[in-house]
């Protein structure tokens, strides 16, 4: 089975129906869920989806909605070895590193992001949604 790692820019795609994303990471969150790939949110991505999340929807919903996620998505972990591995990347953002260093350690096979800019010297194979959607439509 495929395994991806899914950018936080991803989820809240979804969550927050921002327009025009919204269609093409909503494909990729349900190819997860009904189990045509395996789906990691980075550990630090988690923390920073509820922070977001808080602020639009208050702190109950929010830990609903995270509760929620976590029933789809598995979590990357984030620890010494990922934060290490992520220095020697030549990423422009050292968040992006870390997830990419995640991803790599995790066994993913790609990454789905809506800035594979960010991503640059990645290990890992990064697609926006619209490169990954169709990916699983053939699965």
């Amino acid at each position: 089975m495929t395994k991806v790692l899914v950018d936080a820019n991803v989820i809240l795609d979804v969550l927050l129906d921002r327009q025009p994303h919204a269609g093409a990471s909503a494909a990729v969150w349900a190819a997860i869920e009904t189990g045509l790939a395996e789906g990691l949110l980075a550990a630090h991505a988690v923390t920073t989806i509820h922070y977001l999340l808080r602020k639009e929807l208050g702190a109950a919903k929010a830990r609903r909605t995270l509760a929620a996620i976590l029933r789809v998505f598995g979590v990357a972990t984030v620890d010494g070895a990922v934060v290490r591995e992520a220095l020697h990347l030549a990423s422009p953002d050292f968040e992006d590193s870390v997830t990419a260093s995640a991803a790599q350690l995790a066994g993913c096979d790609f990454i789905v992001t809506r800035d594979p800019r960010g991503f640059h010297g990645s290990p890992v194979r990064v697609l926006t949604p619209e490169a990954a959607a169709p990916l699983f439509a053939k699965a």
